[in-house]
């Protein structure tokens, strides 16, 4: 309940509303309890007082203290004792009814038990408590879903949705923070999207002069003097080419709407299976798929998901050889492809779908606990890296880009016997 009320705001400023209406009540009804007891008084000193008679003459003939007895269905009626000794009743009738007026209903004992006070006084708290929530509810509530409205916007646009705009109704602060917020959300987006464009049109600008550069390598003949520094020159080349293409492909991804459907063109049925096994075949790389597993099918980007695959191959090929090897190892490199069912939902926690589950083995040195969040940013290398091992640091990014693009998910783990172990997940 704390918890509940820390986080709405409605809820706050509703209940506060009814904490003022019921502290008001209180003083009301404190003052009205004031004054019954002062009319209780009054009436009881009334009742205190000495009924005297006199005769004619103007001489005391009784007196008697005025306690007055109710006779049901008469009135009100007083002993007075005489000075002789003789006891007189006297009768104060109630007054009489016009002709034509019926009679007043009685209340009952249990209806005037709770009138009296304090139980009259709870009923007032009630009644005026229950109408000020009813009543302040609607418009309470009606103010603060703007402000949650709000809210929701800016968790979309923290989380990448950079086209995420917010209505604008009204002339207050709500609606003046949503034009201040529209307007530099349109900011950003236009220097975040200017940037990207000069960063992919300069990279494919690159490829002209190192095609010239390629071209003169290969003019300069093959005299074996020079074959080191033309292999040396080789390996610059293509791995700025393979800089171009990943910094072009992550533009691409990165100015598309992550949370439009389509935005990287019609997505196809893939066999994980198949991709994998071409991979593989390329790079060397062991594949195991367990028998009689159904068919790994999943929607998405056939060039996209091949990049992943091949990223993770050549990473796990380029850093993870073993120190040493014996005849008789298991492979450098493995992919591993299964199934992971669905889950059902299970209370508060909502359900999951088949997953389609890729591990890639290696058998290096691994990668540091306080490192597996790391290497997936940008440029980033670990430390010790060669740049001779090749590898421009763009290779995990893009590969958590496209996961993230399919609604999956990338990790680092330990893999058992030592080495690392890449896991991609997808929904099938």
């Amino acid at each position: 309940m704390k918890s509940l009320l820390g986080q709405k705001l409605y809820l706050r400023i509703w209940l506060a509303i009814v904490a003022a209406v019921a502290l008001l009540t209180l003083v009301v009804g404190w003052l009205w309890q004031m004054a019954l007891d002062h009319d209780r008084e009054e009436r009881d000193a009334r009742m205190a007082r000495e009924l005297v008679l006199r005769n004619a003459a103007g001489e005391v003939v009784g007196r008697s203290p005025a306690r007055a007895v109710r006779v049901p269905g008469q009135a009100l009626e007083f002993q007075v004792t005489m000075n002789d000794g003789q006891t007189l009743y006297v009768q104060l009738p109630r007054p009489s009814r016009p002709p034509g007026v019926p009679p007043s209903t009685r209340r009952s004992a249990s209806t005037a038990f709770w009138l009296q006070a304090p139980f009259g006084f709870v009923w007032l708290l009630s009644l005026v408590g229950l109408a000020v929530a009813l009543g302040t509810y609607p418009v309470v509530r009606r103010l603060t879903k703007r402000l949650e409205g709000l809210q929701k916007g800016v968790e979309r646009w923290g989380q990448g949705d950079l086209s995420t705009r917010l209505p604008v109704q009204g002339q207050d602060e709500v609606a003046f923070l949503a034009e201040r917020f529209n307007a530099s959300a349109e900011r950003v987006q236009t220097l975040l999207q200017a940037h990207k464009a000069l960063l992919a049109n300069a990279s494919h600008e690159l490829r002209s002069p190192l095609a010239r550069i390629r071209m003169g390598l290969e003019l300069l003949g093959r005299d074996p003097g020079t074959a080191s520094a033309r292999a040396e020159i080789a390996r610059n080349i293509a791995e700025l080419d393979q800089l171009i293409d990943e910094i072009l492909l992550a533009s691409r991804l990165d100015m598309r709407d992550a949370h439009a459907a389509g935005a990287l063109g019609p997505t196809e049925e893939i066999d994980l299976v198949g991709l994998a096994a071409e991979e593989c075949a390329r790079t060397g790389a062991e594949l195991e798929v367990a028998e009689g597993s159904p068919p790994v099918l999943v929607q998405g980007h056939a060039r996209l998901l091949r990049r992943v695959l091949r990223n993770l191959l050549e990473n796990a090929r380029r850093y993870g050889q073993p120190a040493a090897t014996t005849p008789g190892d298991e492979a450098a490199v493995r992919l591993v492809i299964g199934v992971q069912p669905a889950a059902p939902a299970n209370g508060a926690r909502p359900g999951r779908p088949a997953m389609a589950v890729v591990a890639v083995e290696d058998r290096g040195p691994g990668v540091p606990a306080e490192l597996r969040e790391r290497i997936f940013e940008p440029f980033y290398r670990l430390p010790g890296a060669s740049e001779r091992e090749g590898g421009v640091g763009l290779g995990l990014s893009l590969v958590r880009s496209i996961a993230q693009r399919h609604h999956g998910q990338v990790r680092c783990e330990d893999r058992p016997g030592g080495g690392a172990r890449f896991v991609l997940e997808l929904p099938m």
